[in-house]
């Protein structure tokens, strides 16, 4: 349901409502692999999956056995985590969301779809509740200490602007000094804002601020009403978001990170993973599925195991 906070809201924020209803929740049951979550070409060609049998033998003897993999991910609401996540005429559907159903036709496996928080999922692979977490996940150093990264895409650290906002353009961190920031807690956001905050005083400018959310519908709330300047999030969403949310334009975007699945330290999993994607872009999968989301400047050319992180 909608926050407390967008049911006092006024009619002309109504868009939020549309960007933040949450109009479906994860499951713990199995998420059958056949389905793509999508519809239109990428739904063609993930059904014409075919086991690879090369990148299942690298799963471990339980997991074929089993054929499935517990699957920590984030709660799929509304459109505004689109391209990657969201909710359609009912369905799940989403970019994360086809690559997931593509990996489990190549590995023969099904997920069991687990819901957690962008917070909780890596300490979840740490400990064994998920075997695998996929949420956007950026590869940075602090998290190639305690997890395995298997990558799929490269996405990047962004902002996007209230229309009365004076900056035009950000290339970098000390472009929005003096503003009022919202990002996600516990994301490499935080971590980039955190890093650079004393960047601002350095060259003499007045420091940003920084307010931390878990839910990205006051976010939207914040940057119509004025009470937030900026929102530092993923690109590829973001340019989603500004043509669905008035008053609203993309300022520019600072970073580029490699994303990928999550696996235990040392896990037999990840090289599954990256042989199961790899031969998605070997066999034109791949391609397709990024060319019906329309971003296929984030495609990657291979998928690696622990690639060297920006930051």
């Amino acid at each position: 349901m909608p926050s407390p906070l967008l049911r006092r809201a006024a009619p002309a924020v109504a868009t939020v409502f549309t960007l933040a209803t949450l109009a479906g929740c994860g499951s713990n049951s199995p998420d059958s692999s056949s389905q793509s979550g999508a519809p239109g070409g990428s739904a063609n060609a993930v059904a014409a999956v075919q086991i690879n049998s090369a990148a299942r033998k690298l799963l471990p003897a339980d997991v074929q056995s089993s054929q499935q993999l517990t699957l920590g991910a984030t709660r799929v609401t509304g459109t505004s985590a689109l391209p990657h996540t969201g909710i359609q005429d009912g369905k799940e559907v989403g970019l994360d969301i086809d690559l997931r159903a593509a990996v489990a036709k190549s590995l023969g496996i099904t997920w069991k779809v687990q819901t957690g928080t962008f917070p909780t999922i890596v300490p979840g692979v740490q400990n064994g509740k998920y075997q695998v977490g996929q949420a956007n996940f950026g590869v940075t150093k602090e998290r190639l200490k305690i997890v395995d990264f298997a990558t799929y895409l490269n996405d990047g650290q962004a902002f996007v602007g209230s229309k009365q906002v004076k900056v035009q353009s950000v290339t970098k961190l000390s472009d929005v000094c003096g503003l009022k920031i919202a990002t996600g807690s516990g994301t490499t956001f935080q971590k980039l804002l955190e890093t650079h905050k004393n960047e601002c005083a350095a060259q003499g400018k007045q420091p940003y601020t920084v307010q931390y959310f878990s839910d990205n519908a006051p976010i939207y709330l914040g940057l119509q009403n004025g009470k937030i300047d900026a929102y530092f999030g993923p690109t590829l969403s973001l340019k989603v978001l500004v043509k669905k949310l008035d008053g609203t334009r993309f300022l520019g975007q600072v970073t580029q990170t490699p994303v990928g699945f999550i696996t235990a330290k040392g896990s037999p999993i990840a090289p599954a993973l990256i042989a199961a994607i790899n031969g998605l872009i070997k066999d034109g999968t791949y391609a397709k599925i990024f060319a019906k989301w329309g971003v296929p400047f984030s495609a990657i050319k291979q998928s690696q195991l622990n690639p060297r992180p920006t930051f």
